[in-house]
């Protein structure tokens, strides 16, 4: 008679999981809240662990992974196709990330950012008119993909490219930041790597040719006490901006208008003061995090909690976890409260070093949206199923039907 096997606590595998995560992430809180997976990384879940392995200075270089299960596995399914994404500064430590940062960052200062308010709001408004008077419409396509895709593309200055192909071939690179099981899904992640880096080393060749005042000319012109960026870092940091500058905020704008419908009062509580959207914005960022999870690397050993996590170890600090912990945010932290006053102290973000660069952006263009939606059409209802995009890490729906009127 053969010994059942039980399912590891964490199983991302598992039927409707990327549609709804937080049962296993609340099991995770309750029963293991420093959790070793059998396949060898560690899992945090708890809001005041992660906020902590955020800040602690940690490495994000996989290099520093020590031999075990985790690296075999790695190893096994990646081999030496190392994605692109690796030279970027959100898989580089110090001193390679202070660096980098510092030569992209002076786009996105606060002055910066909220320079653009007006052509964002141009950009909302414009999307809006659009679909004024069409009855039901899917509002991914409409206006949560295309309004920071836009943004993001008019800010690096890029030429005009295949916005589809691209949005296709993002879609698939992205999910190199969650585990993957598939071998089929490891080469398509590759070819699309290698097909995106192809299209940024286009982008930038064109850009020599046609410099602007845009924040693509000024990466390939920075300098910072005459370190210069090479090539292969400035694809690197191109592609990251362009994926990051879109991806995450797709799924902060469709999940946060989708978390306002399943919720009615907390809808009409927004329409009705338009001045909350800012901390709407918040609230809703923490319900439903747009990137998941982050990593980081010890480089000795860690206590946390009463367990000893080893120097080498791979460690997934859950986010969207974090954002839900009753012990932090009390017993309504799976319910929507625009109203919540420590909502801003959220995770989804990050923390530390590696505190998502467009952070503020992100935040412009959401309550943007949230502000203008919710005002142009009163009657704003979700009309159908919602399809979410299947991924682990970068969740969030995929098609959101909604009726205007």
């Amino acid at each position: 008679m053969t010994q059942a096997v039980s399912s590891p606590l964490f199983d991302p595998f598992a039927p409707g999981f990327t549609d709804d995560p937080y049962p296993q992430y609340a099991a995770l809180r309750a029963e293991a809240p420093v959790y070793q997976h059998p396949f060898g990384f560690w899992l945090l879940t708890r809001y005041e662990d992660v906020s902590w392995l955020l800040r602690a200075g940690l490495s994000v270089e996989d290099r520093n992974v020590t031999d075990g299960t985790f690296r075999q596995l790695q190893d096994q399914m990646y081999g030496d196709q190392v994605p692109t994404a690796d030279k970027s500064m959100l898989d580089r430590d110090p001193p390679d990330h202070t660096r980098l940062r510092r030569l992209v960052s002076k786009a996105f200062t606060p002055r910066a950012v909220e320079a653009l308010r007006p052509r964002i709001t141009a950009l909302v408004d414009g999307m809006l008119d659009a679909i004024d008077g069409q009855g039901q419409v899917d509002l991914v396509d409409a206006l949560a993909f295309p309004l920071p895709f836009s943004v993001i593309a008019e800010m690096l200055g890029t030429p005009p490219a295949d916005h589809e192909r691209i949005r296709q071939l993002s879609g698939t690179v992205v999910r190199s930041l969650e585990p993957v099981a598939d071998p089929a899904l490891v080469a398509a992640i590759a070819a699309a790597d290698a097909e995106l880096t192809a299209i940024a080393a286009e982008m930038i060749a064109w850009k020599r040719s046609n410099p602007a005042d845009d924040l693509l000319t000024a990466l390939i012109s920075a300098e910072d006490d005459g370190d210069a960026l090479s090539d292969d870092e400035l694809i690197a940091q191109t592609l990251l901006l362009y994926l990051a500058g879109h991806e995450t905020t797709v799924n902060l704008i469709a999940g946060g208008t989708l978390a306002l419908l399943r919720n009615p009062d907390q809808l009409a509580l927004l329409r009705d003061n338009p001045n909350l959207a800012e901390s709407a914005v918040e609230e809703l960022l923490r319900y439903d995090s747009p990137v998941q999870a982050s990593r980081r690397i010890t480089l000795e050993p860690v206590a946390i909690g009463g367990t000893t996590i080893p120097a080498g170890a791979f460690v997934m600090a859950s986010l969207g976890s974090a954002n839900r912990d009753e012990f932090f945010w009390g017993a309504d932290a799976a319910e929507v409260r625009l109203s919540r006053d420590n909502a801003h102290r959220h995770v989804s973000f990050g923390a530390g070093p590696h505190h998502c660069l467009g952070a503020s952006l992100a935040r412009l263009e959401a309550s943007i949206t949230f502000a203008r939606l919710t005002a142009r059409f009163p009657s704003l209802a979700l009309d159908g199923d919602v399809t979410w995009n299947g991924r682990i890490n970068l969740r969030g729906p995929a098609h959101l039907p909604v009726s205007l009127s």
